[in-house]
């Protein structure tokens, strides 16, 4: 199957045609898949796939130690105001092992698994966002990740080990023109003889200012793919790499993220990783679980969010009582603690798939995890400030000078702004995860309305398209739903048997939004964009249920005792949010707000 572009500018088809190429093109298959076709497979989340109990201890034990060296050797507070990591602090990391948390260990790292990466993210979004950015990046996107799925033997020992004894990496893919279209990307490396020659210039490369080593995305032509890209290990101390200028942002104030210019760097074949012109596929593959650490370091700014509105709401009295027993007040706090529950436990099903297989494919969970963990740690900031008032807006400075508890909240606030815009902006994870969500759609049917093909065989594939959507339509207004565990609480049984009914009035609102648009139904990006977010909360329902049922009896959980009531709330908040999303018949107001951008952008 491929993607009728023929009718596209030529600025869209190349775009659509890199993207295209460097999809996975695995059919997709999961929990997450299954709520997008109507046909909620439970039997994947519930039970939930907890981790085991010696890799749960190998995490305790690092953890720990993170935990006591965040408490007694940094202070995010001064980190923010200086905008500078000590370097005692680099070092303090390096020797805990903290820059290869999952680096094996026959390579120099700690060799952890990847829910205990997300735990260790979690602790870190709770304490300072700087360091999550450091570490995060680093492993994440930097050398490490790529490494680990793609690279080879002989890259592995030589970097891996610098990566794991805290020699930071980076990853550079950003353009002054290129944000998320690569086809626009002007860096460029040429073959000459064994070595490529690479010249062009990076924007917002973060921890470009501190990387011993980098993964650099350039165009790699040739006659046969003039728009190729490739990815290269370019090491900072070779002739021709300068840093122009270190970038200065609203929040993390101490990213070491800059312009990092190439001139005539000289980079050996050897560094190429995966091949010549595989370059998206490393990044967008990378992507898939490095994804799962920004809504995990927002699971823990959340809880840490919600311990410190907690406090306040149970000691700050206002007409005669305390304020969380205001409903307004009790709103925003029940929200915040079910955004963090519902983005842990999306966090902890995604790196509960990794542990479980290495390839398998998560590209929608953890899509889905970025897109809705990002958004709730934003909401969670933003409403933990509204509830401090003008305290929430006061620094932790100004608070400590005047003898209040310093409460980090503005710092938390401005830190977590960017969330919702690394590693694929929440307008184009909606994107993204629509391609996706469409894809078994298209497999079926895209070739119907392909231009390029002969009428004949589009008449073919429509008349047996037509056959499988008789019987497919006909089961989604069944209502059936996949065996539920017989000890569930009863409580999440009926959320669960909800969220089968409402996963499969998604399916058929996605089945109607393609029979109505046809081939236009890619520039109906709001519509998308709703369908998207409604299969997004039902992830999260499912995920915190299922989580729910498996830590009701776990005291080390900070909402212990609370967990299934937590879980009651996500499903009925969400059920609201849901038929709210599939019955909003906003396409006329989105068709006369885009007129009204047109003029805006025109007068």
């Amino acid at each position: 199957m491929s993607l009728d572009t023929s009718k596209m500018s030529s600025g869209q088809r190349a775009a659509m045609e890199l993207a295209e190429s460097s999809r996975d093109t695995r059919e997709l298959s999961g929990f997450a898949a299954s709520i997008f076709d109507g046909k909620a497979d439970f039997s994947l989340a519930c039970p939930f796939p907890m981790q085991p109990q010696e890799d749960r201890t190998q995490g305790d034990a690092f953890l720990d130690l993170l935990r006591d060296f965040l408490k007694h050797h940094t202070d995010p507070d001064a980190i923010d105001r200086d905008g500078e990591i000590p370097q005692e602090v680099f070092d303090g990391l390096a020797r805990l092992g903290a820059f290869g948390i999952k680096i094996p260990t026959e390579y120099g790292g700690l060799g952890l698994s990847q829910t205990n990466y997300s735990r260790a993210a979690m602790v870190l979004g709770g304490h300072c966002g700087n360091l999550t950015a450091l570490l995060s990046a680093h492993q994440s996107i930097g050398i490490p990740q790529p490494l680990l799925m793609f690279g080879s033997e002989e890259q592995k020992r030589k970097y891996l080990p610098r990566c794991a004894h805290g020699g930071v990496s980076a990853f550079a893919l950003t353009e002054h023109d290129v944000g998320s279209d690569p086809a626009r990307m002007k860096t460029e490396a040429r073959r000459e003889g064994d070595h490529y020659i690479l010249n062009g210039e990076k924007l917002w490369c973060t921890n470009g200012l501190k990387a011993g080593h980098m993964i650099v995305m350039a165009k790699t032509p040739t006659p046969e793919k003039p728009g190729a890209i490739t990815a290269f290990i370019v090491e900072t101390d070779m002739p021709g790499v300068e840093i122009v200028t270190r970038c200065r942002f609203m929040g993390l104030k101490a990213l070491y993220n800059g312009i990092i210019r190439f001139t005539n760097v000289r980079i050996p074949a050897e560094n190429i990783v995966l091949g010549e012109g595989k370059g998206l596929k490393v990044a967008l593959s990378t992507l898939n679980t490095g994804r799962l650490t920004l809504p995990a370091a927002c699971a823990g700014m959340m809880y840490r969010l919600l311990d410190i509105s907690r406090r306040w709401c149970s000691t700050r009295e206002q007409w005669g009582q305390v304020i969380g027993k205001h409903a307004a007040i009790a709103a925003k706090l029940a929200d915040i603690a079910a955004d963090a529950f519902a983005t842990e436990a999306l966090v902890r099903y995604a790196s509960a798939l990794v542990d479980a297989d290495h390839s398998a494919d998560i590209r929608l969970e953890a899509a889905l995890a970025k897109l809705w963990g990002t958004e709730a740690g934003w909401r969670a900031a933003d409403q933990t400030l509204q509830l401090r008032g003008g305290r929430g807006f006061e620094t932790a400075d100004s608070l400590r000078n005047r003898g209040e508890a310093p409460e980090p909240v503005e710092r938390f606030l401005r830190d977590s702004r960017i969330n919702t815009i690394f590693e694929g902006s929440t307008e184009i994870m909606h994107l993204f995860i629509a391609r996706e969500m469409l894809d078994p759609h298209l497999r079926r049917g895209a070739d119907a309305i392909d231009s390029r093909k002969p009428m004949g065989e589009r008449l073919s594939v429509a008349a047996k398209a037509g056959v499988f959507y008789a019987g497919w339509y006909a089961e989604r207004l069944l209502p059936l739903h996949s065996a539920l565990p017989h000890d569930l609480d009863p409580k999440l049984r009926y959320h669960l048997r909800k969220t089968a009914s409402l996963s499969r009035s998604l399916s058929r609102a996605i089945f109607h939004a393609m029979i109505l648009n046809g081939p236009k139904l890619e520039k109906k990006q709001m519509l998308l964009a709703r369908l998207v977010d409604a299969g997004a909360e039902l992830l999260a329902m499912s995920c915190a249920c299922g989580y729910a049922h498996a830590v009701k009896d776990d005291s080390t959980h900070p909402l212990t005792g609370k967990v299934i009531a937590t879980a009651d709330y996500i499903c009925t908040r969400g059920a609201l949010r849901v038929n709210a999303l599939l019955h909003a018949h906003a396409e006329e107001a989105d068709s006369r707000g885009y007129s009204l951008a047109k003029s805006l952008l025109s007068s």
